[in-house]
């Protein structure tokens, strides 16, 4: 009997032996990779959250992530719309030198050769992916990117022991929601007090503003408790402390100057990452603290990435900021971001900004475009109406003039003592070096990436958007010229500065000048369509004085240009400068046009002239447009504002 209860429990030790090695090895199996998870809340940035600025809403939900794990102070979209910056975010990649720049698509354009969408690597290496449920990517997705896309995607339909990729899209803070009626200031009361919000210096302290902000900050608390549920059902399912979560804002918003624009209230983004208990050696961070080092939506893919111990693909413009890797003390030394923004619906702009640590420098390659040129969808939203109506009774002080006002071709902004992005240092002698440095560093990024948005839209989708890189590529030294022409207004702004030092305004001896002579004349028909918007911003920002010698050049162009929208920006520039009234001519340039995205450029000049001289009337009646270029999104808007004017 002994003998066989000796045999009875070597035999059972030997099984509990086995079970815990193979308890062991599928634990391992587990831990192998942690999982990823995506939360992600609409059209705000961090300036909603008083985790990051006072008078933001109260997050309990998204505060518990960060005392678990890392606060960005410095994180960024890159682009400050939905397609943009979400199709960055995936890509890892500077939508200008993708072709993925339009809000929204004219046409969707290929991912670049060789390159996937980064949740394709991760699935390649095992994980299973899953998008609750937004995607509104301006490239094509291609194959095997998502397991699962759907409003009830989760991370429950994985097999036994798979690692996951999980993102979902909270849509409560989005701009729609603030589409209401202006009459729910008497009849829905909101449950932040609107006597107590915070207005930003550029908002008009109306009753109207105040409700609108205290909207937005339920919306904020909504989503705050949205994102604890799938939190909690992280935690029920036993995988909180292997899942890295990730919490953050998908762009600036939504408040009138948010949403759309490159100000830090368009671009500058709240990031939490929770980091999970069984994965902090993979982090070389301190858990919990704030990160200072900047990071954009280019490296959120590389991070993923790099935490999964998966090599990077080549092509991409990102790095990662967290993993094994990655030097804490280095990552607090990047301080350098990059934005960019076009096309947001019918409407047309071009700025690209470059923030190195507390200043940011921003570029208006088209600056007579003014901000709040009208957008429908965006004017849908009663705070803006109101905004330009007070503009128009001449009831808004200087700051909060300004969005309805033509741009400067250059700012600088000390974000430090000015985060509001409402005093250019730009022409200050004291920021001049700063302003030299980050003028030349944006342009050298420009100018590196082929930058595509140097041509226009529609000489894209005819000759670029088959293969957007390869066509920057081969045309990159061409780009460059184009950033040298455009560029002239800001040589022609230095010079006019010395001059007024030296006393010479003599504008004939201006290098700046000289250059635009050369270049109205020039046989590459982009060159002098950038030369007639340097000249249009020379006269906006410094006087038309220094520019009429082109206007003989520029009539010649605008009636026969063999370039339409080299016609458009001709008698655009005239009819800025007040030399001709250009509303006939711009009816009978567009009813010559063949192609519908050209048509929405020109519209693009007459909406700009139809807001800032509201006293001129557009007879769209006179237009002859195709039917089928109605059809284009672009043109059916601005003919619907036209029509209703």
């Amino acid at each position: 009997m002994v003998r066989r209860a000796m045999l009875v429990w070597l035999l059972l030790a030997f099984c509990n032996q086995t079970t815990s090695v193979q308890g062991a090895e599928a634990l391992n199996a587990r831990a192998s990779q942690p999982n990823f998870v995506w939360l992600i809340s609409e059209d705000n940035s961090k300036h909603w959250l008083n985790l990051y600025d006072k008078g933001g809403a109260a997050t309990p939900r998204i505060a518990e992530l960060a005392a678990q794990g890392l606060v960005f102070d410095h994180a960024f979209s890159n682009a400050p719309v939905c397609s943009v910056a979400r199709t960055t975010l995936m890509t890892s990649c500077y939508a200008p030198r993708i072709g993925t720049q339009y809000h929204r698509r004219s046409v969707e354009v290929p991912m670049p050769e060789g390159l996937q969408m980064f949740p394709a690597y991760l699935r390649q290496a095992g994980y299973y992916t899953a998008n609750n449920q937004k995607k509104d990517y301006n490239a094509s997705e291609g194959e095997g990117v998502w397991d699962e896309s759907s409003r009830k995607a989760t991370w429950k339909n994985r097999g036994d022991q798979q690692p996951f990729f999980y993102m979902q899209s909270f849509s409560a803070t989005h701009e729609s929601s603030l589409h209401f009626p202006a009459a729910d200031l008497e009849t829905k009361p909101a449950d932040h007090d609107p006597a107590a919000v915070q207005l930003a210096p550029y908002h008009p302290d109306t009753p109207l503003f105040r409700y609108t902000y205290a909207r937005y900050l339920d919306r904020i608390q909504q989503v705050d408790s949205q994102i604890g549920q799938v939190v909690d059902q992280l935690a029920a399912d036993g995988l909180l402390e292997d899942t890295f979560i990730f919490y953050f804002g998908d762009h600036g918003g939504v408040l009138p100057r948010g949403k759309g624009y490159t100000f830090e209230s368009g671009l500058h983004i709240p990031l939490v990452v929770r980091v999970p208990g069984n994965w902090k050696h993979l982090v070389t961070q301190p858990v919990p603290s704030r990160v200072q080092g900047f990071v954009k939506f280019v490296d959120f893919g590389p991070t993923l990435l790099n935490l999964a111990g998966i090599s990077m693909p080549r092509k991409i413009d990102g790095r990662p900021f967290l993993g094994p890797n990655i030097d804490a003390r280095l990552m607090d030394l990047r301080d350098q971001a990059f934005g960019y923004a076009d096309r947001f619906d019918e409407k047309y702009d071009l700025v690209r900004t470059f923030r190195k640590g507390q200043y940011k420098y921003v570029r208006s390659y088209q600056p007579l475009n003014i901000d709040g040129l009208q957008n429908n969808y965006r004017y849908q939203m009663a705070a803006y109406s109101e905004w330009r109506y007070l503009f128009h009774a001449g009831k808004l002080n200087a700051i909060q003039s300004q969005f309805f006002k033509a741009r400067s071709a250059e700012a600088l902004y000390d974000l430090q003592s000015d985060p509001h992005e409402t005093r250019n240092l730009a022409s200050s002698d004291e920021y001049r070096s700063i302003l030299l440095d980050l003028r030349t560093r944006l342009s050298r990024q420009v100018c590196q990436i082929a930058d595509l948005s140097f041509y226009p839209e529609s000489v894209l989708v005819q000759e670029a958007f088959s293969d957007p890189t390869a066509f920057g590529k081969a045309r990159s030294g061409d780009i460059t010229n184009l950033v040298v022409v455009a560029d002239a207004v800001l040589a022609f702004g230095d010079e006019l500065r010395i001059a007024k030092i030296r006393g010479n305004l003599d504008a004939s001896q201006f290098a700046a000048i000289k250059s635009l002579e050369r270049f109205i004349q020039a046989e590459d028909p982009w060159q002098r369509y950038w030369c007639l918007i340097a000249l249009s911003s020379i006269g906006t920002e410094y006087g038309w004085q220094y520019v009429e010698a082109f206007y003989p050049r520029a009539r010649q162009l605008a009636a026969d240009d063999s370039e339409l929208l080299v016609r458009v920006r001709a008698t655009e520039f005239l009819g800025l400068s007040g030399s001709i009234d250009p509303r006939d001519l711009l009816v009978s340039i567009i009813n010559q046009s063949d192609n519908a995205i050209q048509t929405g450029l020109a519209l693009n000049t007459v909406a700009l002239f139809a807001d800032t001289k509201p006293d001129w009337q557009f007879d769209v009646t006179d237009l002859q447009i195709p039917a089928q270029h109605k059809t284009f999104d672009v043109v059916k808007r601005r003919l619907e504002y036209l029509a209703e004017r």
